[in-house]
């Protein structure tokens, strides 16, 4: 079967092709599987690196995929890479839908992969000190987490400790909603033409949004770096966001993110985008 797709990799599991509609039915790949097919592996290519540095250090490696949805991400990497490089460690999906947490336990069992993936029905939040879920996480991933559950993954991967952190936000309009609430009391400051159409108001908060969210990052720790995600035109949200942990929190990057609070008039969000230093991790946890 693989032979007649070069585009396929040897290794990879047609069934889970078929199942995730990479390949049609009788097997076959179309214009529209193979730009599917493209999304994977270049998704995959940004991964990779950071599940074998992970492997490096123990062979039980733990990754958790926040709102998994029906955990595509999560089979792709267990066929692409746990499967045969990693057979000790474990793929963890976290999803609020139970139809979908139970879809993704079936789809497990009928590939073979029940040993080395695991779905949990948890809220991210609930996620941080669930029993469910080992003490040490290495890779923590979010894939178009909607709303605030990229925020909650974040708070997640700190809270871990993880040493990678691969992020594609998703719409979040709690910052938009601040700036436009306090559009008013901000119309002396020139910067608030940034934001003063509703359109903008919307395009500038999810960039400021994920602007905070690497300054938070970084404060924390973490090297950051910002890329796209080539060939997904059906998103708009095409932003990938990686991060490794490098251990000593950062004073820079923890000023310039409280600045940027106060100039945009974000100071309630304080406890959303709490910083590497201990006294906002205080404030954040109160």
């Amino acid at each position: 079967m693989t032979a007649q797709h070069p585009e396929i990799r040897p290794e990879q599991s047609i069934e889970l092709l078929k199942q995730l509609h990479i390949l049609t039915r009788d097997g076959k790949l179309n214009q529209d599987s193979r730009r599917k097919l493209k999304q994977v592996y270049h998704l995959y290519q940004f991964i990779e690196p950071l599940l074998s540095a992970a492997l490096a250090e123990r062979a039980d490696i733990q990754l958790v995929d926040h709102g998994a949805g029906k955990s595509y991400l999560g089979f792709i990497l267990h066929d692409l890479f746990f499967k045969q490089q990693a057979p000790a460690g474990r793929i963890h999906g976290i999803e609020t839908r139970d139809e979908l947490v139970m879809s993704s336990r079936r789809l497990a069992d009928k590939l073979g992969f029940s040993a080395g993936m695991r779905f949990h029905n948890l809220t991210v939040a609930e996620s941080i000190t669930s029993a469910q879920l080992p003490e040490r996480i290495d890779v923590v991933t979010a894939l178009h987490a909607c709303n605030t559950a990229t925020d909650d993954a974040i708070r997640f991967a700190l809270e871990k400790q993880a040493r990678f952190i691969v992020l594609v936000p998703c719409c979040q309009a709690e910052v938009a909603a601040v700036l436009r609430k306090n559009k008013a009391q901000m119309l002396n400051n020139s910067l608030s033409e940034l934001w003063r159409h509703g359109l903008h108001t919307r395009e500038f908060g999810s960039h400021v949004t994920n602007v905070l969210r690497c300054l938070q990052l970084e404060s924390h720790g973490y090297q950051v770096s910002v890329t796209e995600l080539v060939g997904w035109e059906h998103s708009m949200k095409n932003e990938l966001i990686i991060a490794s942990h490098k251990g000593l929190a950062r004073r820079r990057p923890s000023e310039r993110l409280q600045e940027m609070l106060r100039t945009l008039g974000l100071e309630e969000l304080e406890a959303r985008f709490f910083s590497g230093e201990p006294g906002q991790r205080a404030r954040a946890e109160d």
